[in-house]
């Protein structure tokens, strides 16, 4: 596979659109809460060294040549049918998963693929050319399920269109640690409440779920290792960064997933509950690596959790109805969101004492 275009992964499964369908315009938002875009500094990741971890980065490296789901993500002929059949409220949030998925993947894919192109250490080409491939696959694999939904997302325009942030290679690796580990603890709950009570699995799609977040886990593994290795990110002022990451993934999660109440009550769980379970695999696997984290027991955590989880319940209201006294007063909100945000980070947290082998295996 060609590892250098992110949009050419992709080109023979979504072909370019000649106008912009409202679900590419849905994947283009930049709201708060949204997936986004990120490029870096490629001289910067150049110079990261694995050396001292070589052995554990070696084993790493043979997992993704052996490829072991390189036959997963296929949609099997015996499921070609049409599962689009949801009630509207269920079909929107459902809609609206997919597509913050697919963007998000996307995301990574054209990340890890610029990285590969645009470096020359041989241990950085390597790795994101796997994880792009990776990512590429799991973008493809949703496209094929949003055809039901006579949906059709046009990455290539969106790689071209979305707007970019720009992340130093540290930022980059505790953002994307984070979100790989946190992917595999969202997909394999899920996958485990699917597969103790199959009668509420709605779509098939939810069966690909743990192969899925093992790939998710091994990228996550992928960061872990570039972060050990190189000791100087987990210490002095990058341990305020690793808690204001931590938080923002966390606090993000969780006021996303509560805008999805016929999504949970379709899979029979609280997001609340499904939250909490997510977050305390979270809490765990990243003690690997982080120096701290959360006090997930601190009642005041979900306390500022539900206060932010409020407000932007109450700024989506203002949004939609529009108006100059409305965007002032969701302006208001934001501001208070962020307090919120402050109280949460400026809460103690754990110390966490670094294992000495750093690989995890996925065993939720």
């Amino acid at each position: 596979m060609n590892l250098d275009s992110a949009e050419s992964m992709l080109q023979s499964q979504i072909p370019a659109k000649g106008e912009i369908n409202e679900s590419t315009k849905m994947a283009l938002e930049d709201a708060v809460l949204s997936p986004r875009f990120y490029t870096t500094n490629f001289k910067e990741m150049d110079r990261i060294s694995i050396d001292s971890l070589r052995p554990e980065w070696d084993a790493l490296m043979a997992e993704y040549e052996g490829d072991n789901n390189h036959d997963h993500f296929q949609r099997p002929a015996d499921m070609e049918k049409d599962y689009s059949n949801l009630h509207p409220a269920l079909y929107d949030e459902f809609v609206d998963f997919l597509i913050s998925s697919i963007t998000s993947e996307f995301s990574g894919c054209i990340l890890y693929a610029e990285i590969k192109r645009k470096v020359t250490n041989p241990d950085m080409r390597m790795l994101f050319g796997y994880m792009a491939r990776d990512e590429s696959r799991h973008a493809g694999f949703i496209n094929q399920w949003l055809k039901d939904f006579n949906i059709g997302i046009d990455l290539g325009f969106l790689a071209k269109s979305k707007k970019y942030t720009y992340f130093r290679p540290k930022f980059i690796f505790y953002a994307t640690y984070l979100s790989e580990k946190i992917g595999y603890a969202r997909y394999i709950t899920i996958f485990r409440e699917m597969e103790s009570r199959p009668e509420v699995r709605f779509h098939p799609i939810f069966l690909w779920f743990e192969r899925w977040c093992n790939d998710e886990f091994r990228h996550g593994e992928s960061f872990a290792l570039i972060m050990r290795a190189n000791p100087k990110l987990l210490q002095g002022v990058n341990k305020l960064w690793i808690r204001f990451f931590i938080l923002a993934v966390y606090a993000t999660m969780y006021v996303r997933d509560h805008t999805r109440i016929e999504l949970y009550k379709a899979m029979k769980i609280s997001p609340t509950d499904y939250d909490k379970k997510v977050l305390f695999i979270t809490n765990e696997i990243i003690k690997q690596v982080f120096p701290i984290s959360v006090n997930l027991d601190d009642p005041r955590f979900y306390q500022c959790l539900e206060e932010m989880r409020a407000l932007f319940e109450k700024m989506d209201v203002y949004k939609k109805e529009g108006g100059l006294i409305n965007k002032l007063k969701t302006a208001l909100l934001g501001a208070r969101a962020g307090i919120v945000f402050l109280k949460l980070y400026f809460m103690p947290v754990q110390d966490n004492a670094l294992p000495a082998d750093v690989r995890m295996i996925p065993s939720w």
